[in-house]
Formats: C-alpha cells, structure tokens, sequence
C-alpha cells in the first residue's frame, strides 16, 4: 500500500511533468506538440512548415479544453498532424518576442502561421467547429 507522502510525492512530480510539456501518454504519443524553444518557429516557417502554436498554461481550464478538442480532431483526422504544433508557456513567454511579435493577448490563444502569413487565430475559444476550422485552414496551406 502506498503510504500517503509517497503519493503527494509522485502526484506533485506527474503534474509538474506534465505541466511542463515533457510527459506524453501512450495513447498521446501520435500527437507530436514540441515545446517552444527560441527559433523552432522562425526555422520552421523558412522551411515552409504550417505552424499551429498554442499560448497555453498548465492551470488553465480553458488551455485543457482547447487541448482536448484538438487532440479528438487530430485523432479522428490524421491529417492534421502534418502541421508542426508548437506549445508556448505563457507563464514563461508571455514576453517573449515568440507573444509580442504576434500580439498575442493572452493564453488560450490558438494561431497558425505559413511563411508570413497569419491564417487564423482563435483566442478563448473551445468550440469545436470554430477549432477545427482553424486546424484546416493550417492544412489547406499546408496541402497547396
């Protein structure tokens, strides 16, 4: 039996595990999101990569709503997984050029980019139709 310090132990490792981007589930592990580091985004544009960046926080209820309905459409459409999803910390980078240079007003905003292009943002949102929109206007770029 577990004694109860052993699992406040182990509960505050998972979430601060999970909170920083760093723990992926099995049944995740087909849904790639790297967390944002100086540059990915930049080089990946140059590249001619379709961006779908995520400002999230591990607290934000609003973040995990968003974040599950993504990943039920990135599971029922394959597809989708072709753009580079990026996740920035918005405890960490709210500041960061990576939120200023787009304007971004806050977390639980969702944006797409493809070369200097913005496709689309969504900001507070957690409708699903209004999510998957989003995510296929990134693919249309991606596809052409």
């Amino acid at each position: 039996m577990i004694k109860r310090r052993e699992f406040i132990k182990l509960a505050t490792t998972a979430t601060m595990l999970v909170g920083s981007g760093h723990f992926v589930a099995a049944d995740e592990a087909n849904f790639d999101v790297i967390a944002y580091k100086p540059g990915v985004v930049k080089q990946a544009l140059a590249d001619g990569k379709t961006v779908f960046i995520d400002y999230a926080t591990h607290w934000c209820t609003t973040c995990k709503s968003q974040e599950r309905t993504i990943r039920s459409l990135r599971k029922e459409n394959p597809k989708y997984n072709d753009l580079l999803f990026v996740r920035v910390d918005w405890d960490e980078d709210s500041s960061s050029p990576i939120s200023t240079d787009y304007n971004i007003p806050r977390r639980s905003t969702l944006l797409v980019l493809k070369g200097d292009r913005e496709l689309g943002r969504i900001v507070a949102g957690t409708g699903r139709g209004q999510i998957k929109e989003l995510l296929d206007a990134g693919l249309t770029a991606e596809n052409s």
